[in-house]
């Protein structure tokens, strides 16, 4: 089962993705699940108004979407996110100059986001159980392949990851939320 997904080709779209905010609440209706303007107001530590426009933005591109069925009251406004993951093909993006530019910048907040991330893990890894540690896994590998083989690569991380998120299920016991990085990529030349 692949996962409910939006491929983002629209510049529009992944400018307005590239914002930090929007990417932090994109990410938190993901993992968590529908929130109101004030819960996530408290969680990003962000003013309502600034959430609210933010929410606004996300939901003109189609990534969230209100949840009124959610709401106690007519003052209640709950968000759901929309799509499991997002996807952006920098291939289909060299066509175009302004999708280049807009899909450079939303990959490098990507970036900046699970590089943040990772950081976070490191440094509350001491107080984690030892099983979810040594469960764990970071490496790095240098590879010498064909942009053919880069491809091969690239489709057998993708048919796992896809593997694994269908079995992925918040409900089951002892299940907690981890996070799965893959990068592969043609290491640049030095200049």
């Amino acid at each position: 089962m692949t996962p409910k997904a939006m491929h983002l080709t629209d510049p529009t779209a992944m400018r307005a993705l590239a914002h930090p905010t929007r990417l932090a609440l994109l990410g938190e209706l993901r993992s968590t699940g529908p929130s109101t303007v004030g819960r996530l107001s408290i969680t990003l530590d962000e003013a309502p108004g600034s959430i609210s426009y933010h929410l606004q933005r996300l939901a003109a591109i189609g990534l969230i979407a209100e949840a009124p069925e959610l709401a106690a009251n007519g003052r209640e406004r709950w968000w759901r996110a929309e799509h499991e993951l997002t996807t952006v093909l920098p291939a289909e993006d060299r066509t175009d100059p302004e999708r280049a530019a807009a899909g450079t910048a939303l990959r490098r907040e990507f970036a900046h986001r699970w590089a943040a991330l990772h950081k976070q893990y490191l440094d509350t890894e001491p107080t984690l159980p030892a099983q979810w540690i040594a469960a764990a896994t970071q490496g790095d590998r240098l590879l010498h392949l064909t942009a053919e083989e880069l491809a091969e690569l690239s489709a057998e991380l993708e048919q796992l990851a896809d593997r694994w998120q269908a079995r992925s299920d918040r409900a089951r016991a002892g299940a907690e939320q981890v996070v799965l990085l893959s990068s592969a990529f043609r290491r640049p030349t030095h200049r």
